[in-house]
């Protein structure tokens, strides 16, 4: 089935299906709240989206963005937002979109690549696919909240 997995940049024709993604993810969002965020991350070219096309349909989108490092020279590329539809997975399609994630990253000139992964029960799997994908477990983040949603 790989051989159909098809990598590419997003592009506005995807927000919907991004919106959903997002969902999965654990972060409820309409499609026209991925719009507005679509709209201000394309624009900002620190960040770059790709998605991963089965069937004609989006099922996997990885959400990047370039940041420089104080402690070295050189880039990283941080995954801030990777997800694959839970109706596609353990069907290559998460490899895939993470390979070709480090490519771009490569490509880019970013000397590492890493990401986040919540600590809930849910997202053991996930750890495990990051671990067999040759990502280390390196540190504990934190993080709080500077305004409330309502």
């Amino acid at each position: 089935m790989e051989n159909h997995i098809k990598i590419r940049p997003a592009s506005k024709k995807d927000i919907p299906q991004l919106a959903g993604l997002m969902e999965q993810l654990g972060y409820p969002t309409t499609t026209e709240e991925m719009e507005s965020r679509y709209t201000n991350i394309e624009e900002d070219s620190h960040y770059h989206t790709l998605v991963a096309e089965l069937d004609g349909k989006v099922q996997g989108m990885a959400g990047l963005c370039k940041g420089l490092f104080y402690e070295y020279n050189g880039f990283y590329v941080r995954i801030v937002a990777f997800v694959v539809d839970s109706h596609y997975r353990r069907r290559g399609i998460g490899e895939k979109l993470l390979l070709e994630t480090e490519r771009w990253a490569i490509e880019q000139g970013a000397i590492a690549i890493g990401l986040n992964s919540g600590n809930r029960s849910v997202r053991l799997a996930a750890h495990r696919f990051y671990a067999q994908m040759g990502y280390e477990q390196k540190s504990t983040g934190f993080s709080k909240a500077l305004f409330h949603n309502n």
